[in-house]
């Protein structure tokens, strides 16, 4: 393996959105650093099942349900 060419792996403050605080081995900043995150898995709605409901207003969905009313098994 080639010495001098991988990045620094170093203990980080990783701050949750809502405060919670942990900390971690990464290769971001430096030494000691705190990163504050936007989004986790707490809050964005990806994990937490969010409810967004589907919104079409005569769009793919709306033209999809029109050609295949008739039919039926």
């Amino acid at each position: 393996m080639k010495a001098n060419i991988h990045p620094e792996y170093h203990m980080i403050k990783v701050v949750m959105t809502d405060g919670t605080e942990y900390m971690t081995k990464s290769t971001w900043g430096a030494e000691g650093d705190t990163m504050n995150l936007e989004i986790d898995p707490k809050s964005h709605p990806a994990w937490t099942g969010g409810n967004q409901q589907m919104l079409d207003r005569g769009g793919r969905l709306s033209k999809f349900k029109k050609r295949f009313e008739g039919l039926s098994l």
